[in-house]
């Protein structure tokens, strides 16, 4: 395959359409970071607050619910995949571009509880097979495929900032090898993972060395037996959290394929009031509640005991509620919010004898996403990345593991409306008689 001029040629304008996806990308997060910064801090600032007020959500994301809502009954594309459905690559069009930076930009900034990273792949995809036509590349279904995830890599590339991950979550996400890749990929996994392990036991208990990869930087604690046994009850523990959390979001998408712009904002509305009770509740700012979570998960790791018990119980429960309702309703990506419930969680479960901070979080937010996101191996090296800890690799790996067999398992709920159907919110037009 590799000797063949087409794709030969391919392969270089995948190299070329990197270039202005990546500059596109750069711009939209920039724009989404900056209006979440100016609405949700600057703002109440310049209006005299130390932070947001409580009810600070509750007109914006209306607002957002509102706008979303009319982009997915009337634009090309309904404004990208629903959430709840996970991440996906396939459907991207040129067509559907415009209602996918509108809904984004409406909603993601004002509160909605979900991630760019849905957009982005939809924008790069879009984006490759827009650069396609424009110079009339010969257009195949599998150079369309092909288009498609690279786009949507190099757009998602921008916002993890390393490629291996765009490449290995396109690679999973557009289901490269069919359902043999996971059979294969998911023992090879689960056995790296528990070897690792036995390893890492052996090597502690001997005291005895061999070859390794070890340049001598400094290393947290070695990990324990006690570490392996919390992992095997807070992996499943929060595995069937978020797995209902995405049940919850599936009823949720039903019922806003009738009447979708009222629905919608009535979604986005009781996606606000959360936020607003977890401030009430709390006295902190709404902001923790709404948002992707992005920015605060990095706050959580970083001064985790600036969070009171009952501030973190407030925040799984009323954001793990924002959560489902968005990912029905509203669009964005599911990656950070369930990154950022497993980090609390992580937090939270952190003193219970034998655990520890960092192993806890590694295997909360590996669990968490890997239930979310169903990419095993995408979930592992997205969080290794983030702890940017090796040492807890074995960790992840085994929650990642569990996580991903227990939902598999789960009852899967309703389905999800797919973009073969009509555009939520319009009745079918009424058959002629037959003469």
């Amino acid at each position: 395959m590799l000797r063949r001029p087409e794709y030969l040629r391919a392969l270089l304008f995948c190299g070329l359409i990197g270039v202005p996806v990546a500059l596109v990308a750069f711009w939209f997060l920039v724009a989404v970071q900056q209006l979440e910064q100016l609405i949700w801090q600057d703002w109440p600032e310049e209006l005299g607050w130390e932070r947001a007020p409580w009810w600070w959500g509750l007109p914006l994301l209306a607002v957002a619910g509102l706008v979303v809502g009319v982009v997915v009954a009337r634009l090309p594309g309904r404004g990208g995949h629903i959430p709840a459905g996970g991440l996906h690559s396939g459907g991207v069009t040129k067509e559907a571009l415009p209602g996918v930076v509108v809904a984004a930009l409406a909603g993601l900034p004002l509160g909605v509880v979900l991630g760019p990273e849905a957009p982005l792949i939809a924008l790069g995809g879009g984006l490759a097979l827009l650069l396609a036509s424009l110079v009339r590349a010969p257009q195949t279904e599998a150079s369309t495929t092909l288009l498609g995830v690279a786009g949507a890599a190099a757009a998602i590339s921008a916002l993890f900032g390393n490629p291996l991950v765009g490449a290995v979550m396109l690679m999973e996400v557009a289901g490269v090898g069919g359902p043999q890749l996971f059979a294969v990929m998911l023992p090879a996994l689960l056995a790296s993972g528990v070897g690792d392990l036995i390893f890492t036991g052996f090597v502690h208990w001997t005291g005895l060395r061999t070859g390794s990869l070890d340049i001598g930087l400094p290393k947290p604690p070695p990990l324990d037996w006690g570490d392996v046994l919390w992992v095997l009850l807070i992996a499943p523990a929060l595995a069937l959290l978020v797995h209902w959390i995405f049940v919850g979001g599936r009823f949720v998408a039903g019922f806003v394929t009738t009447r979708t712009v009222r629905n919608t904002t009535l979604c986005a509305l009781g996606a606000a009031v959360c936020v607003s009770l977890y401030a009430v509740t709390t006295g902190r700012s709404p902001a923790e509640a709404a948002l992707s979570g992005e920015a605060t998960l990095g706050r959580l790791a970083q001064d985790p005991h600036a969070w009171s018990v009952g501030a973190l119980v407030a925040v799984l429960a009323f954001k793990s509620l924002a959560y489902a309702l968005c990912l029905g309703s509203l669009r964005g990506g599911p990656v950070f919010p369930a990154l950022f419930l497993g980090g609390a969680a992580g937090v939270l479960l952190a003193p219970l004898p034998g655990l520890g901070l960092v192993p806890a979080m590694a295997a909360g937010m590996a669990a968490s996403v890997t239930a979310a996101l169903r990419l095993p191996v995408s979930s592992v090296i997205l969080v290794v990345l983030l702890l940017g800890n090796v040492d807890t690799v074995a960790l992840v790996v085994l929650a990642a593991v569990v996580s991903f067999v227990l939902t598999q398992l789960l009852p899967q709920g309703p389905g999800i409306p797919s973009f073969s159907e009509r555009p939520a919110g319009r009745a079918p037009r009424p058959a002629s008689p037959r003469p």
